[in-house]
């Protein structure tokens, strides 16, 4: 018996405990060898006249003896030497691909996948015996070679027919951890193919069970084996795209079990350049049903050269476009010696990247060319498109925010912030929103008065994420942002403002002394017309920003700076002017009253609602 290397025996205990996080990839990494073979005989039949290459002659065959508990994974190829054998599976990780790539240096699309030589260890995950026998292009002789692991292998002559390499998989026992029978169980087997190997070049072939009608019988059944070709060998990615319908996107789009509604919108790309990769990429019409919680995964589907590395490539998609389904693959990538965890190189990076405008073009195009398509993917996902703005400090606004949309005092649709700006008055120096709880409760708020008025447009914030959102933003197209219930609303009405607040300065310091410690400060108010207070607010914490921040668990029970603003021209205000002149407990209670008034008008609770009952009753006798 030979033995290892000390490394080797090393890295395949390692290997087999450690780096594989699931059992089942070894059939993948099996599969991926076997077309491999097949791979460097077609190359080999390139440069050598007297070879003859009809892909029709090519296969992998995937045969189970449940019995003898074995696996047997049979190629077509070119086979190995006994040296070939020594040297490529009796030191791990060395792989007689990439030298090979590298000797034949051809670049006709058939890249070689099986890079990485410990692949094939992957064996001893479900085995306690691995057998190959394999006979080489050209050779007189087939050997064997065998191991039960990390004590060595054995190589010697043997018989076998035809060119080619056979694994035979002795599978392990079950254990009270490990059901190691699954693996024996054809289905099963056929299953992981589809999910890993779907896409490989070559026919994989297995024997399958199925009933059909005797002849001559209306009601008996018999059961027929017969050979079947397992995985679909032409992923749709690699396909032209005038030769694909929007049927076929759709539905490869349900096979891949991406979503259970139907995607509005698909992005096929193939690119070659630095980096070469093809990619299908769906925009979903409804957000999963776990998109906001710890459960939901985001991340692309990633292959290289048509065999599935990861399930959920994280790296590829933005958290903001966290909602794009899809995949990508691509023959560039550098992977690990498992082909399981990806490292994150610069030929990533660049493939997010350039997936990451491809989407948000995907989605400009949708603006302008079906808008309705655009509102109804807005209604699912514009609630992340607004968290993509706010997180990582406004990092990602520039990508974003002509990706907003808003309700609007002008129209009864959403409308985006550049059509908000190109029919802006020519006066006007801001970008007006108001937040409320709903569009309905917004168009009452007695702020937006003074803002209407001028005609100028409002945008309706009715999500909790909103004006954090645009906080952040600042501005647009040179444009700030303005709160109609800020302080300063930029308006011409300001000065006026200032002399009314002036001329009834000792009232309204006196109503502040009455609400200290809850305003800031009360003054005189050109914003309102038909109402008789309000609240509006200074500095960049705003009254319903106030609500959202102490509304959460861990809220810390936040303050806005508040201001009461009163209407010098109300009726009421006559009557406050009366009793500060002649009732000082009256003119307390009016104070109280309209303090209370401008919080309700906020959606703000009342804060003892028995005293503002008791005043309230007080007044009306």
């Amino acid at each position: 018996m030979k033995q290892f290397k000390a490394e080797s025996k090393r890295l395949l205990d390692l290997m087999i405990n450690s780096i594989y996080t699931h059992r089942e990839i070894f059939l993948r990494e099996l599969i991926s060898n076997a077309s491999d073979a097949i791979d460097k005989l077609y190359y080999k039949a390139l440069t050598d006249s007297d070879l003859s290459f009809n892909a029709d002659d090519y296969f992998i065959k995937i045969s189970i003896d449940e019995e003898k508990r074995q696996i047997t994974i049979s190629d077509t190829g070119i086979g190995m030497t006994e040296a070939e054998l020594d040297e490529h599976l009796g030191v791990i990780a060395k792989s007689g691909s990439l030298q090979f790539k590298k000797d034949t240096e051809l670049e006709d699309g058939h890249d070689i996948i099986g890079q990485f030589g410990v692949g094939f260890y992957s064996a001893f995950l479900v085995a306690d015996k691995v057998t190959v026998i394999s006979k080489a292009l050209g050779a007189e002789t087939a050997y064997k070679w065998e191991s039960c692991g990390a004590d060595g292998y054995t190589i010697e002559p043997c018989e076998k027919a035809t060119v080619g390499t056979d694994i035979i998989l002795t599978v392990k026992e079950n254990t009270e951890d490990e059901n190691f029978d699954e693996y024996l169980d054809v289905y099963k087997l056929k299953s992981i193919i589809k999910k890993y190997s779907d896409f490989i070049r070559y026919p994989i072939k297995m024997d399958l069970t199925r009933s059909q009608l005797k002849e001559g019988s209306e009601s008996e059944y018999e059961e027929v084996t017969e050979e079947q070709t397992v995985n679909s060998m032409v992923p749709i990615w690699k396909k032209n795209k005038r030769e694909l319908t929007d049927e076929d996107y759709e539905n490869f789009y349900n096979e891949k079990h991406f979503g259970f509604d139907q995607p509005l919108a698909h992005i096929h790309l193939s690119v070659d350049g630095t980096v070469s990769y093809n990619a299908i990429l769906y925009i979903p019409e409804k957000m999963p049903y776990d998109f906001y919680t710890t459960e939901y995964e985001k991340g692309l589907e990633l292959y290289s050269s048509g065999v599935l590395i990861m399930n959920k490539c994280a790296d590829l998609l933005p958290d903001y476009f966290s909602f794009v389904k899809g995949i990508v693959d691509s023959e560039d990538l550098s992977l690990n010696i498992s082909r399981e965890i990806l490292q994150h190189d610069r030929q990533l990076k660049l493939i997010a990247k350039n997936i990451k405008t491809k989407i948000k073009n995907e989605l400009e195009k949708m603006i302008k060319n079906d808008r309705e398509k655009y509102e109804t993917f807005y209604q699912s996902f514009g609630r992340q498109l607004k968290y993509g703005v706010y997180s990582d400090f406004g990092a990602n606004k520039d990508v974003l925010q002509d990706l907003l949309m808003f309700a609007s005092s002008h129209e009864d649709k959403l409308v985006t912030l550049d059509e908000y700006v190109s029919r802006m008055k020519e006066d006007q120096t801001h970008i007006y929103y108001a937040v409320g709880d709903s569009i309905d409760r917004i168009k009452k708020l007695p702020q937006s008065e003074a803002v209407l008025d001028k005609g100028y447009e409002i945008l309706y914030f009715t999500e909790d994420i909103d004006e954090f959102a645009i906080k952040m933003l600042m501005s647009y197209q040179d444009k700030e942002f303005k709160s109609v219930s800020s302080a300063d609303l930029g308006l011409d009405t300001d000065a006026k403002e200032e002399e009314a607040t002036k001329e009834f300065a000792t009232l309204f310091e006196n109503m502040t002394s009455v609400l200290s410690g809850k305003v800031k400060t009360v003054r005189a108010s050109r914003r309102l017309k038909s109402h008789p207070v309000c609240l509006a607010n200074e500095g960049d914490l705003s009254i319903e920003m106030e609500k959202v921040l102490n509304s959460m668990p861990n809220g810390q029970q936040v303050k806005a700076d508040k201001v009461l603003e009163v209407n010098v021209n109300h009726d009421v205000f006559k009557s406050l002017q009366a009793a500060y002149e002649h009732d000082k407990e009256k003119f307390d209670l009016f104070t109280d009253v309209l303090y209370n008034q401008a919080r309700l008008i906020e959606g703000l609770d009342i804060e003892d609602p028995v005293a503002f009952t008791n005043n309230v009753c007080r007044l009306m006798k």
